[in-house]
């Protein structure tokens, strides 16, 4: 299972990233990312109660759709986003006791890494894919310059991917990209039909650039 969800990821390359006010919220902000095409949905343990849109969407089981966690702390988190029915992990940090229980679960661990050191260690724990972060900081060129000694090494930034530097980062090498913050920042102002706005432009670039 493991390798089709990351054939999943590979393939669509987008991943949004949610963080809502609450589990509710976090939910019509996936429905409307799905409805404008980004069909990858990290809901991050930032929301509070965020484990009932986990198992809600999971349960909805939508065609292409891959319901993913984020922001997990935790071993015991990380179990409890699988059972709702997570398909894989992710973490601001490297926690061996979370990639143990994905590795046994057969789920993914996407751990966030910002040094070389981090990755190799990442990537002796059996980790698949790293979460660069902050990407901001980073930038798309850390990518390059880490595959250089680190060939195999697969790298989804998160933090400070835009419409406007998306090309960048897949060019250097990029496995997926990580959409958070740009998805959501019309909701203010448009409600819930901004953040699929939103995701289309992000799906009609990336469409333009593939």
């Amino acid at each position: 299972m493991k390798e089709l969800i990351l054939k999943k990821i590979e393939n669509d390359k987008l991943v949004a990233v949610i963080r809502g006010k609450d589990d509710i919220d976090a939910y019509e902000i996936s429905k409307k990312v799905i409805e404008g095409g980004i069909k990858i949905i990290e809901l991050t343990f930032s929301t509070p109660y965020v484990e009932n849109t986990i198992e809600k969407l999971s349960k909805e089981n939508i065609k292409d759709v891959l319901v993913g966690a984020g922001t997990v702390l935790d071993d015991i988190t990380a179990r409890i986003a699988i059972l709702k029915g997570a398909k894989f992990i992710v973490s601001p940090h490297l926690d061996t006791d979370i990639a143990k229980v994905c590795n046994r679960y057969q789920i993914p661990y996407l751990p966030g890494c910002a040094t070389v050191t981090e990755i190799v260690k990442a990537l002796e724990s059996g980790v698949d894919l790293i979460k660069l972060f902050p990407g901001d900081l980073l930038g798309p060129t850390y990518i390059k310059n880490v595959k250089g000694p680190l060939k195999y090494a697969k790298m989804m930034p998160s933090g400070g991917v835009s419409i406007d530097n998306m090309d960048k980062w897949l060019e250097n090498g990029a496995f997926a990209l990580g959409i958070g913050s740009a998805l959501t920042k019309y909701v203010a102002t448009k409600g819930y039909e901004g953040v699929r706005e939103e995701a289309e432009k992000f799906v009609n670039k990336f469409n333009s650039i593939k």
